[in-house]
């Protein structure tokens, strides 16, 4: 069993429904959920629209490699209604995204899977629900924690919690 963080994120349609229908998919076909953050809004990142988005964060124990995790996870993204990946001229609204952010402490580097998530240690709706649940967590390229990295994020994209 491989223990492996998982960030969530919706902004289209009902999206604390979205974000648990999705964790009741990952529960039943990939793996045990061992921690869930809260759940935060944030706006926008790498785009622009009105929808903010629901984001958490969440640690899960899987039996699954890292290619046939994946492919499970845009399973669940397709049942789930995403219709596709966001294009190479950037990103879009989505009812449901989710993302490998460590599995472990191994380090791929594909182009279609990079682990630890190429961009995470930049993304304040990844550093602060991962920082509730795995604050000491060591980032295997960056060898710095999670709250060390919150510290330094210097992203300004609001971020408040979510009433759910």
């Amino acid at each position: 069993m491989q223990k492996v963080f998982l960030s969530i994120g919706s902004n289209i349609g009902n999206k604390t429904l979205n974000i648990n229908n999705a964790l009741e998919q990952i529960d039943s076909d990939i793996g045990k959920i061992l921690n869930v953050s809260s759940y935060y809004e944030t706006e926008p990142w790498g785009f622009n629209t009105d929808d903010w988005f629901v984001n958490i964060a969440l640690e899960i124990e899987t039996d699954f490699n890292t290619e046939n995790l994946l492919q499970k996870l845009q399973e669940i993204e397709k049942n789930l209604g995403r219709k596709h990946k966001s294009s190479k001229s950037g990103y879009s609204s989505r009812i449901i995204d989710i993302d490998i952010l460590f599995y472990g402490n191994l380090i791929i580097n594909k182009p279609f899977l990079q682990i630890p998530h190429k961009h995470l240690h930049k993304r304040i709706f990844v550093l602060k629900p991962l920082s509730e649940i795995a604050p000491g967590f060591i980032h295997s390229l960056l060898n710095k924690t999670i709250n060390m990295l919150l510290d330094e994020c210097e992203d300004y994209t609001k971020i408040r919690t979510s009433d759910v």
